[in-house]
């Protein structure tokens, strides 16, 4: 089974490569996804947020409250770090989790959907890593159109995760995202077939 860490910025289009990617065969495990089970209702991961940040990060129905989390930790990196702290690890146990399920299962090729990849230092435990990466403009210009978000919103979520420089330091592919999403998927389907060749 060969591991591959996809990551890229906010509104870069990583979505869509995790899903080309898919599409041709691969696993994908979203840790986002998993981001959001480990501090469901219940969990111990929201019972800790809650003895860290307050009940003020709680929505009336008992849940994780994010507009009112990313008010709180986006501008402040130590509150932002004490976050990733309770949060990532229970990540990282879930994703292995799935990898494992994936191996048993008879997965050739696991995909690991990480937005923080480069943060929380993981680019060291995959086979191959995958970067995508868009243009700041475009990526605002997307956060505004689909989520809503103020500009300088936008570019504060941008600027509290790691630069594209950072993520090309540990990248061995990048795929350019500031076209159509068929050219997007064009790119991953090319390296998809050189790489599945070796």
């Amino acid at each position: 089974m060969r591991r591959v860490g996809l990551t890229g910025g906010i509104a870069s289009g990583k979505s869509t490569v995790a899903e080309c990617l898919r599409d041709l065969g691969a696993v994908v495990v979203d840790h986002d996804g998993l981001a959001r089970q480990v501090v469901e209702p219940g969990s111990s991961g929201l019972a800790e947020i809650v003895a860290r940040f307050g009940a003020g990060v709680l929505q009336p129905d008992g849940s994780l409250d994010r507009g009112a989390l990313g008010a709180v930790v986006f501008g402040d990196p130590k509150a932002r770090g004490l976050l990733n702290s309770i949060v990532h690890p229970r990540v990282v146990d879930a994703a292995r989790v799935a990898q494992l399920a994936a191996q048993e299962a008879g997965a050739l090729v696991v995909v690991h959907d990480i937005p923080l990849l480069v943060e929380t230092g993981q680019a060291g435990d995959f086979d191959v890593v995958l970067v995508v990466e868009a243009p700041e403009d475009v990526r605002v210009e997307r956060m505004v159109r689909d989520r809503g978000m103020r500009s300088d919103d936008a570019r504060a979520r941008i600027r509290a995760q790691a630069s594209d420089d950072e993520r090309r330091a540990v990248a061995d592919v990048v795929f350019r995202n500031d076209g159509s999403r068929k050219d997007l998927c064009d790119q991953v389907v090319r390296w998809w077939d050189r790489w599945s060749d070796r």
